[in-house]
C-alpha cells in the first residue's frame, strides 16, 4: 500500500524540450562574436587600444584617467569630440572622449578607430603641452 514518493516540488525539473519538440533557445551569438558586444563597449575598446599604444611611448599616461562619456555636459557652439582636464590637488588628470559625436562623424569601424586615435593623441598633446606629432609620429598620416 506504499505509493512511491513524488519528487519535491521545490526541485526544478530538468528541461530538455518544450511541448513542440524544440529545445530551449540559446543566445543569438556566442560571447566572442562581435554581435554580442555593445557599441559602447566596442568604443571603449577603441579608446583603450589607442591609450595602450601611447603608453608604450609615454609611461606617465598611466597616471591619467581616460573616460568615455556619451555626450558633452555643457552645450557649446561646436560639439567637442574630447577634452583634457589637468590634474588638481587630490584628482588625477583626465582625458574625456565623447562617444556619440565621434560615432556620428565616422562612417565605419576603421574610420572610427582612426578618429578615436587622433582625438586621444590631440588630448594627450594638450595635456602634456606638446604637439600631436611629437606625441605620435604617425599622427595625421593614416
Amino acid at each position: 500500500m506504499d505509493s512511491p514518493v513524488p519528487p519535491h516540488p521545490s526541485e526544478p525539473r530538468p528541461r530538455g524540450r518544450d511541448r513542440h519538440g524544440r529545445g530551449m533557445r540559446g543566445p543569438l551569438a556566442p560571447p566572442q562574436v562581435p554581435l554580442s558586444v555593445s557599441r559602447a563597449e566596442s568604443f571603449r575598446d577603441l579608446v583603450q587600444d589607442s591609450v595602450e599604444r601611447l603608453e608604450r611611448r609615454w609611461p606617465q599616461l598611466a597616471e591619467v584617467d581616460f573616460l568615455v562619456l556619451d555626450v558633452p555636459d555643457v552645450l557649446e557652439d561646436s560639439v567637442p569630440l574630447g577634452r583634457a582636464v589637468s590634474a588638481t590637488k587630490g584628482r588625477p588628470a583626465q582625458i574625456v572622449i565623447y562617444r556619440r559625436p565621434v560615432e556620428i562623424r565616422a562612417k565605419g569601424r576603421d574610420e572610427r578607430a582612426l578618429l578615436v586615435h587622433e582625438i586621444v593623441v590631440e588630448q594627450v598633446a594638450e595635456l602634456l603641452g606638446l604637439s600631436p606629432e611629437s606625441v605620435d609620429p604617425r599622427y595625421g598620416q593614416d
